[in-house]
């Protein structure tokens, strides 16, 4: 009897290691549709891979309101030097 429940357990868990079903290939289609960065949100309409870099990372939706997306590339370079001169203006004061 111990000797059964032991042999159904190791079978059991030999399951675990066989290849998957040919089901999941269905779910991959789906994945056209949605972002590289998030699988689970779909790709924002303005982030389209033309801009360097963009891979559809949006999760604040923040592409929808901006009307032309170099303004906003533009102003993210433009607060980035200003915050890299301020560290340097941080370290130099103390």
């Amino acid at each position: 009897m111990v000797r059964s429940v032991l042999i159904a357990a190791l079978i059991g868990s030999a399951a675990a290691f066989t290849p998957a079903s040919s089901t999941a290939r269905g779910v991959v289609s789906l994945n056209a549709e949605m972002s590289k960065s998030l699988p689970f949100m779909p790709v924002p309409e303005k982030l389209d891979g033309s801009m360097a870099g963009d891979v559809g990372f949006d999760p604040m939706g923040l592409s929808e309101i901006q009307q032309d997306l170099t303004y906003a590339r533009w102003a993210e370079l433009k607060h980035g030097r200003v915050a890299m001169l301020a560290v340097v203006g941080l370290i130099t004061q103390t």
